[in-house]
């Protein structure tokens, strides 16, 4: 059932890295948001596919890790993503790309949920460094990098506190919180 997707699509950001996503598989989530639809149709969007632990490791230096948790620099090494996908906008198509990107994002990550795997939307990115590591022309827009792989952390939904705090947290058995507000609360009318 989607609702089932969409509740265990959680930002996983540890995982057991030396469980391997092959390119094949990349190809398959990135078919999903070829698949998906797409403002007046143009398709704007190019992936970048990386599966491969050298070119995993160049990528993971140019991201940011959970802002909310401070205290945290990110997965230590075994931890950390066993692929990634780099969403571009390609820029001679179009120069706006949210509502692609977000609809390509959504579709990738419901597609590895289904495979067992999770991942991590990270916007946090150091994009001139990502830029030099990949190799990327100046036409493309470096939108996201979808981190992947088998999910070694719970992750769990509450509902927002009478406070309003919205901040995902760690409790005392590293186990990721991440508040959600009601239902009642977001429909206006």
């Amino acid at each position: 059932m989607l609702r089932d997707w969409v509740t265990k699509n959680r930002s996983y950001r540890r995982f057991y890295e030396d469980t391997p996503i092959d390119r094949a598989t990349l190809r398959e989530l990135v078919n999903l948001a070829r698949l998906s639809a797409s403002g007046s149709n143009l398709q704007p969007l190019c992936y970048i596919l990386s599966w491969e632990p050298e070119r995993n490791a160049q990528i993971f230096q140019c991201l940011a890790w959970a802002g909310y948790l401070v205290d945290w620099t990110g997965p230590v090494e075994g931890e950390r993503p066993s692929a990634y996908i780099v969403i571009l906008g390609d820029q001679q198509v179009r120069d706006q790309f949210d509502t692609d990107c977000g609809i390509a994002a959504q579709s990738i990550m419901l597609g590895a949920t289904e495979k067992g795997l999770g991942g991590c939307m990270i916007g946090s990115i150091q994009r001139a460094a990502l830029r030099g590591v990949l190799d990327i022309p100046e036409r493309y827009k470096i939108l996201l990098v979808l981190a992947l792989g088998k999910p070694k952390e719970k992750v769990v939904i509450d509902e927002v506190g009478q406070d309003g705090d919205i901040r995902y947290w760690r409790d005392d058995e590293d186990v990721h919180h991440v508040p959600k507000r009601r239902l009642d609360d977001i429909i206006v009318g």
